[in-house]
């Protein structure tokens, strides 16, 4: 019997995992993505016709995050973005050929004209904004169905600094200007491929307007009078923490 390896499979965004999330241990195949050296980790994802064994079931990565340990989450935040990095390159980009993945890089080779298509990641910012000694600023998302709110976030714009970033969006999304923008810490995010990049800055001015299309609502609460605000585990949790009870990032 071959040796067996711990196994990432998934499907869309849920994982593969007992009662206890711990992930299955199964015999490795060809097309199994090697997150490690050998065999000894690998992802692939679950076929329509695969049988969940028993014992097993299918969780939202969402939901490990809060359970796992950063290590565990980080492991499978990468296997989840390397599974759809290669089912979203099958064919070149450059002139529609059916790329192979290379044997030894997370590369999509196309053997016609040898372009390569590694992995990319989205690079966002996500910013803890202060008041005084004791105001946050907690915004809700347009799309959010739930009474959660969270900090400012976005995508970075080509050609434009992290601090320009924040600045754009903070403007952007509440209307607001802000100084003394400093970076705090990073997060791998796999909804889908984001690298989150945490930045702390304080209110400098304006009144706060809504762009309506992405916030629903956003105000500056007391630190001992917060809404709802996001799980454990995720990096904007951190940050409220950070700068409310001093925790380190």
């Amino acid at each position: 019997m071959s040796e067996l390896s711990l196994a990432y499979i998934f499907h869309n965004q849920q994982l593969l995992v007992d009662e206890n999330h711990k992930l299955p241990s199964v015999e490795a195949m060809t097309g199994d993505l090697k997150l490690g050296t050998g065999d000894n980790v690998i992802a692939r994802d679950l076929k329509t016709d695969d049988q969940i064994p028993a014992g097993f079931k299918l969780v939202p990565i969402r939901q490990l995050v809060s359970t796992w340990s950063t290590d565990e989450f980080l492991q499978a935040s990468r296997a989840v973005q390397l599974l759809e990095w290669r089912r979203n390159h099958k064919f070149c980009s450059r002139c529609g050929h059916e790329t192979e993945q290379h044997a030894t890089e997370y590369t999509m080779t196309c053997p016609s004209c040898h372009y390569n298509q590694y992995p990319r990641i989205q690079p966002c910012v996500i910013t803890v904004i202060t008041r005084g000694d004791n105001e946050i600023l907690l915004a809700k998302n347009a799309n959010n169905k739930t009474n959660m709110y969270s900090l400012i976030a976005g995508f970075v714009e080509i050609a434009e600094t992290l601090e320009e970033a924040v600045q754009r969006e903070t403007l952007e999304e509440v209307g607001l200007k802000v100084k003394n923008i400093r970076y705090l810490s990073s997060q791998p995010w796999p909804f889908p491929s984001n690298l989150m990049l945490a930045f702390q800055a304080e209110y400098e001015s304006g009144e706060i307007k809504l762009q309506e299309e992405e916030i629903s609502d956003a105000q500056f609460f007391k630190f001992d009078e917060l809404p709802e605000i996001p799980f454990k585990g995720s990096i904007a949790y951190a940050m409220i923490m950070h700068v409310i009870h001093q925790q380190p990032m």
